[in-house]
């Protein structure tokens, strides 16, 4: 049986657009983050959480109020609209999950960690499920 080829542009077109969504899913998961340890979640939080300035945080949450996952008001705090609440849910499953899996590899949770961060955003479902019953069979 001869495998389909992969025209080249396909994984650079998907690598592009996640990483449209990486910053979606990073910032409702600060937010959530944020509203989880303080009970809010305001600009300059970000902004120092992120290590940018407002001005960055400002333009970002204006262009994720406008795909439906944040919601502010001038000198107010963010929040999540429902479907940041969902986007923010599914992206801290998949982060706990992957460091747990990592570091069941041996691999050292600051690494760890660190690591998380980028392939967190890059990773397939199929590759999510094929790591998820390597860890299955490395816990029996």
């Amino acid at each position: 049986m001869m495998k389909k080829k992969i025209h080249r542009a396909v994984p650079f077109i998907a690598t592009r657009n996640h990483h449209l969504l990486e910053v979606a899913e990073d910032y409702v998961e600060i937010v959530q983050d944020l509203i989880t340890a303080k009970g809010e979640a305001r600009v300059c939080d970000i902004a120092e959480y992120l290590g940018v300035s407002h001005v960055t945080v400002i333009r970002a949450v204006e262009r994720l109020k406008k795909k439906g996952y944040l919601t502010s008001q001038q000198h107010q705090p963010v929040t999540l609209t429902a479907e940041g609440e969902k986007l923010a849910a599914f992206c801290k499953k998949r982060h706990k999950f992957l460091l747990v899996y990592l570091m069941a590899l041996g691999v050292p949770e600051d690494i760890a960690a660190i690591d998380v961060e980028g392939m967190e955003h890059h990773i397939s479902q199929v590759t999510m499920e094929a790591f998820q019953k390597h860890l299955e069979f490395l816990q029996k």
